[in-house]
């Protein structure tokens, strides 16, 4: 599986394929967007460590030996890319409107993990859930739903 996930970083998120993404390829563009919020804030701490693991495993089926080398990888993928675009673009062809929502409420779970919610934070997940084509309201209701499930 870390073979694939190296292939998918390094070479399907740089050009978006013309044939359909297999399921474990859109679970991993969302899985680096998850990343994004936890490390935008320059404070990786175990609270949101934690959290990005438990939904990676939880959420995206991510087997528990995978998930620190998913986690390096994607941090890496993070800091080397210049935009978000190329993981929006995978997550709006291929997630239906309730996996983008559940996107953000995840994102939102993440970034309330350390108890502290940075503007960074909240900007990068309003960011996107405009480039996901997530309304005000549905942005403002993800953003209670992760708050009423903590």
């Amino acid at each position: 599986m870390l073979a694939r996930i190296r292939d998918f970083f390094q070479t399907q998120l740089q050009d978006a394929p013309s044939h359909p993404l297999d399921e474990n390829k859109k679970r991993l563009a969302c899985a680096a967007l998850l990343i994004e919020v936890a490390v935008i804030d320059s404070e990786f701490d175990s609270e949101e460590l934690a959290s990005v693991k438990a939904i990676l495993h939880r959420e995206f089926q991510v087997p528990e030996a995978e998930l620190d080398e998913l986690v390096t990888m994607a941090q890496h993928e993070c800091s080397e890319s210049t935009s978000m675009y190329s993981f929006t673009q995978l997550v709006n062809q291929y997630c239906s409107l309730e996996e983008k929502f559940d996107l953000i409420v995840h994102m939102w779970r993440i970034a309330y993990a350390d108890g502290d919610l940075d503007k960074y934070e909240e900007y990068i997940i309003r960011k996107v859930a405009d480039l996901i084509h997530l309304g005000h309201g549905e942005f403002i209701r993800a953003k209670h739903a992760a708050r009423s499930g903590l």
